[in-house]
């Protein structure tokens, strides 16, 4: 398991949905050359959201890839058939959404039982207090800031005041506060400013560059955790 303590630095996890798909292995090793803190797998089933990615099999064979914590996010329903898969596939951190089962607190058990960090993700429209109750089994809160499903959307600014409310449902905790969907430096440092300590970019970090040229990856990267420091 590459995942070793929690701290609260600021952490960069690109999002590999915006990456080239023909040749993700690459991929995930030029981002993390270029200084990315954890790698973001988002998995999509065309169900709980309206588009279809990949499954553990590929997860399994990104896994030799990834020197350090791969952040596996099911957007998928139901999910409890699935979480052994992908923990066997290697996921440090499995994260799944509160409305995609019908007993959370089962799934976050689940999850922790088969090794796993176990992560709860919520929509924009779903309350922080949804996941009050489950505080004690979860490792990781992932705030949407897009609506699920693809990449490429603008960021929700509405959702911020659900950032600072986990933050304090938190305080006392050791749990990852971490932001997806539209991540760019020109909103980083307001997630930072609330408590968010994971970055989740896709587009942010991918776009311009390539497995040829990686050092745009690493620039965009820079500077989406500068402007989350700068804000500290």
């Amino acid at each position: 398991m590459a995942y070793e303590s929690f701290d609260r630095r600021i952490k960069i996890a690109p999002s590999i949905l915006s990456a080239d798909f023909a040749n993700l292995g690459a991929e995930c090793r030029a981002i993390e050359a270029e200084g990315a803190d954890w790698v973001h797998v988002d998995v999509m089933d065309g169900h709980f959201v309206p588009n279809i990615t990949i499954g553990p099999n590929v997860c399994a064979a990104l896994r030799p890839h990834i020197r350090g914590v791969m952040d596996v996010h099911l957007m998928i329903a139901p999910c409890d058939a699935y979480l052994e898969a992908f923990a066997r596939a290697g996921a440090d951190i499995l994260t799944v959404h509160a409305e995609a089962g019908p007993h959370l607190h089962r799934s976050l058990q689940a999850i922790r039982a088969l090794g796993c960090k176990a992560g709860v993700a919520l929509n924009p429209a779903t309350p922080a207090e949804a996941i009050e109750h489950v505080l004690d089994q979860i490792d990781l809160i992932c705030v949407m800031t897009v609506n699920p499903g693809f990449g490429g959307q603008a960021f929700i600014e509405a959702v911020l005041p659900k950032i600072a409310r986990l933050s304090e449902m938190t305080a006392e905790r050791d749990i990852h506060i971490e932001i997806d969907g539209g991540v760019v430096p020109a909103n980083a440092g307001n997630c930072a400013a609330l408590g968010a300590d994971v970055l989740v970019a896709g587009s942010g970090v991918f776009k311009g560059g390539s497995v040829a040229d990686p050092s745009v990856y690493g620039r965009n990267i820079h500077a989406i955790r500068e402007a989350a420091e700068a804000a500290l």
